[in-house]
C-alpha cells in the first residue's frame, strides 16, 4: 500500500500549499500568487533532475504535455482565484469531486473503468456536497446547490475540478512516458511560461511584488513541488483514480485548516458535508 501513502503525504502537502496560497493573496494578486506557484515549483525540481538525469521521451510524452500543460495553466488561474474570493472551507469541498468526474474521462483517456464500489462513492460526494450549504434547506431543497453556484469561488471550482479530471489522466501518461521528477519539471516548465504573458499583462511592476513576498512564495512553490512528485509516484502505482481520491482528503485538513486559521464560520455545517464527501472519495478506493 505504498501508493496509499504517497497519496496521503500529496494532501497533506496540499492543504499547507493552499494555506499559503491564501496567505500569499492578502499581499498579491492571483497572477502572482499563480505563476510563482509553478515557476517556485521549477526551481525546487532542478537539483532533482539533475540528479536523476532525462529519460527517454517519446510523442505520447509531448502530446501529454501539450495538452496537461495548457490545461494546467488555466487551472492554475481558476483554482487561486477561487480561494481569493471565497472561504477555503466552502471552495476546498468542490474539489473532491475531481473523482466523480474521472469516472467518465479516466475510461475514454486511459481506458480505467470504475466498479461498484466507485457508484456508491458517487452517491456519498453528492450527498456531502448538498450538506455544504444545508442552510439554505429552507429556500428548497435544491437551494443548497444553488447556493453553490451562485458563490464566485465554488463556481470557479467546479470548473477545475471537471479540468483536473482531465488533466489527470495526462499526467499518468506522461510519467509512465517519462518519470515522475522530469514530467513534474517540464510540466511546471510549461505553465510558467504560458503563464507569464498573463502576468506581465494583467501586474504592474510584477517583479518587485514577487520579490517582496519571495520567502512566503518560494515556500508555497516548494510545498506544491512535494506534493505532487508523491502524487506522480503514486500514479506509477495504481490506477489515476484511486490516487486522486485519497489526494481529495485534503479537503478535510482544507477545511480545518480554513477554520482554525482564518477564522471562516460555519465549521460544523461544511465539515460534515466535507466528511461525507470524503466518505464517497474512500469508497471510490475500494
Amino acid at each position: 500500500m505504498t501508493w496509499l501513502i504517497f497519496g496521503i503525504l500529496t494532501a497533506f502537502f496540499e492543504a499547507v500549499k493552499d494555506v499559503f496560497g491564501k496567505q500569499n493573496l492578502k499581499k498579491s494578486d492571483e497572477y502572482v500568487v499563480a505563476w510563482s506557484l509553478s515557476f517556485f515549483s521549477v526551481i525546487f525540481l532542478i537539483p532533482w533532475v539533475v540528479y536523476t538525469g532525462i529519460p527517454p521521451l517519446n510523442s505520447q510524452f509531448w502530446l501529454a504535455l501539450l495538452i496537461g500543460g495548457s490545461i494546467n495553466a488555466v487551472t492554475s488561474l481558476l483554482y487561486i482565484k477561487a480561494i481569493k474570493v471565497s472561504d477555503l472551507s466552502l471552495t476546498l469541498p468542490l474539489v473532491a469531486l475531481t473523482p466523480l468526474f474521472m469516472l467518465v474521462t479516466s475510461p475514454l483517456i486511459v481506458g480505467e473503468y470504475p466498479n461498484f464500489f466507485d457508484y456508491i462513492g458517487i452517491l456519498l460526494i453528492v450527498a456531502g456536497s448538498y450538506l455544504l450549504n444545508i442552510k439554505e434547506k429552507s429556500k428548497g431543497y435544491l437551494a443548497p446547490f444553488t447556493a453553490l453556484l451562485n458563490e464566485p469561488g465554488p463556481k470557479l471550482m467546479l470548473i477545475v475540478a471537471l479540468l483536473w479530471s482531465i488533466a489527470s489522466n495526462f499526467d499518468k501518461i506522461g510519467v509512465t512516458n517519462s518519470s515522475p521528477i522530469f514530467w513534474l519539471f517540464s510540466l511546471f516548465g510549461t505553465i510558467s511560461v504560458l503563464l507569464l504573458p498573463v502576468l506581465l499583462h494583467k501586474t504592474p511592476n510584477p517583479g518587485r511584488k514577487i520579490l517582496k513576498q519571495l520567502p512566503m512564495l518560494a515556500a508555497m512553490g516548494s510545498l506544491n513541488a512535494m506534493g505532487v512528485l508523491f502524487q506522480m509516484q503514486a500514479l506509477t502505482l495504481t490506477l489515476v483514480v484511486q490516487v486522486i481520491a485519497v489526494k481529495r482528503t485534503s479537503v478535510l485538513m482544507g477545511v480545518l485548516f480554513g477554520h482554525f486559521i482564518f477564522k471562516e464560520k460555519d465549521i460544523q455545517e461544511r465539515f460534515l458535508g466535507a466528511a461525507i464527501m470524503m466518505g464517497g472519495v474512500l469508497f471510490i478506493t475500494l
